[in-house]
């Protein structure tokens, strides 16, 4: 067995087949719908949209939420016919690791904890920062900055005091508090992000309605900037206006699409997988492209660019809507209770959808059996639970969002490549196995999911392709360490 030996097809259903000692089928096609607007509607939308406005679209982010949506439903209808094909935890690990053999299943595993691991530690220094507008909003005083910033940050307050972030506390809590939830239970877990969905998508869609009347066309005057490029606070600059602002902005927004691609990682916990999972990828990625859309429309045209520069930065919508939205000074604390409520979700279906890619790699002996022992009571991975909670926790309080923002999309990008190209050699190498659910004109869709995901790459930039050379070399010096030698297909 070589670098590039494959999983068999019905080695992969023989896993999925019911087991008492594995993973639970508890979620209907209505729960991973849910459990994917629960993933989708987050930090992308409410934070990653005006960071995108200011450093690199202004109001053409919206056009770069188009881009991305398509970039997503490529990739999504090659998650569906995989979900629906091979529906076992793991996802696009399981799909590689039958497709293009174990080297390039271990660099997806791999790539994938940029996408669930790092993506939720994002979203909870998102959380930090609209846990601080609630206690404001309370009364009570808020978290010091420099314990609710990493300690690459700094600010200048009005008296001209340079404060230097610490440590981010509130984010390492909802952490916590998440990966205990996922301990307890996945229908559980389900049960409590179906009450969020149903809260923050009522906030998104007030939104809209609500601030549509307050856009300011002046703010939509030049919809695409000139290009140019534009210096953050932080001293790094951005490709701002023109086509390259647009694609770096559909790479930034990119991260309020992820999420619809963990469904996929739920598989093995749904009732009839064969069938639910594609609803669950595609129903949740067309409820929230349209919300983004006109989400966005309404942001940008309602808060200039400066101030998502400036005073707007961080709580973005509240802002917007306390600045200029008159007399919706409680919806603004309403979308701060929600939007808290909405992160907490998001990062309860990354923490999820890291340790069931995981449990599947340790199940093939790629990483330590520990990632794949199961609660006697709960049948959770709780082990790995625990161990992410470390991993994400130290992530959360000690680097800055913008870059693990980034890092998060670009790989989920690289891994939606290698899926889109899955889909197409699976159906030029075993075209005989059923397929519940059909990905259309391949290889056309394929082949365009390729392109614009490698597009929205080259517009994050070479600093971040930079980021995700380093961590495949780490991840390779692990897997030729470890993996390799305990590796159960080579030991067969």
């Amino acid at each position: 067995m070589g670098l590039f030996s494959k999983k068999s097809i019905h080695d992969l259903m023989a896993e999925a087949a019911p087991d008492e000692k594995g993973l639970k089928r508890t979620l209907s096609a209505t729960n991973l719908v849910a459990l994917g607007i629960g993933a989708i509607i987050g930090a992308g939308l409410f934070v990653r949209t005006a960071a995108a406005a200011a450093n690199n679209a202004g109001p053409s982010v919206t056009i770069g939420f188009i881009v991305a949506a398509v970039g997503c439903a490529l990739a999504g209808l090659c998650y569906a016919e995989f979900a629906s094909m091979i529906p076992i935890a793991g996802s696009a690990y399981t799909y590689s690791y039958a497709t293009m053999g174990e080297l390039i299943a271990w660099i997806i595993g791999w790539d994938l904890v940029l996408e669930y691991a790092v993506g939720a530690a994002t979203v909870g220094i998102a959380w930090s920062e609209y846990f601080n507008k609630l206690l404001g909003i309370m009364g009570v005083g808020e978290v010091p900055y420099e314990w609710s910033h990493s300690p690459f940050e700094k600010i200048t307050d009005a008296a001209g005091v340079m404060h230097h972030g610490i440590m981010n506390i509130p984010a390492l809590a909802i952490i916590l508090m998440i990966s205990l939830l996922l301990i307890r239970g996945t229908k559980e877990s389900a049960f409590f992000n179906g009450v969020i969905v149903i809260t923050k998508v009522a906030i998104v869609v007030l939104f809209i309605v609500f601030g549509w009347q307050y856009i300011n066309p002046v703010n939509h005057a030049t919809y695409i900037p000139p290009a140019s490029v534009y210096t953050d606070s932080q001293g790094v600059d951005h490709n701002f206006g023109g086509i390259m602002g647009i694609l770096g902005a559909a790479g930034v927004v990119f991260f309020a699409f992820i999420g619809f691609d963990a469904v996929s990682t739920a598989a093995q916990e749904a009732k009839n997988p064969k069938k639910d999972m594609p609803i669950g990828i595609l129903g949740s990625l067309v409820v929230c492209t349209i919300l983004y859309i006109l989400f966005a429309h309404v942001l940008t045209g309602v808060a200039s660019i400066e101030d998502f520069r400036t005073e707007g930065k961080e709580a973005s919508v509240a802002f917007a809507i306390k600045t200029y939205m008159t007399g919706y000074g409680w919806l603004a604390n309403l979308v701060t209770v929600a939007i808290l409520a909405g992160f907490s979700s998001v990062i309860l279906v990354m923490l999820m959808g890291q340790s069931r890619v995981f449990y599947s790699m340790s199940v093939d002996g790629l990483v330590p059996k520990i990632f794949s022992d199961l609660h006697p009571k709960f049948k959770t991975p709780y082990k790995s639970n625990l161990i992410f909670f470390v991993l994400v926790g130290l992530f959360a309080a000690f680097v800055p969002g913008d870059i693990v923002g980034d890092m998060t999309s670009i790989g989920t990008l690289f891994a939606f490549i290698l899926v889109c190209a899955g889909v197409w050699i699976l159906r030029v190498r075993h075209p005989e196995i059923q397929r519940q659910f059909k990905t259309p004109l391949v290889p056309l869709v394929p082949i365009l999911g390729i392109v614009v995901c490698g597009a929205m790459i080259y517009g994050l930039g070479w600093t971040n392709w930079a980021r995700l050379i380093v961590w495949l070399l780490i991840g390779f010096v692990i897997y030729f360490g470890y993996s390799v030698k305990n590796s159960k297909m080579k030991n067969k």
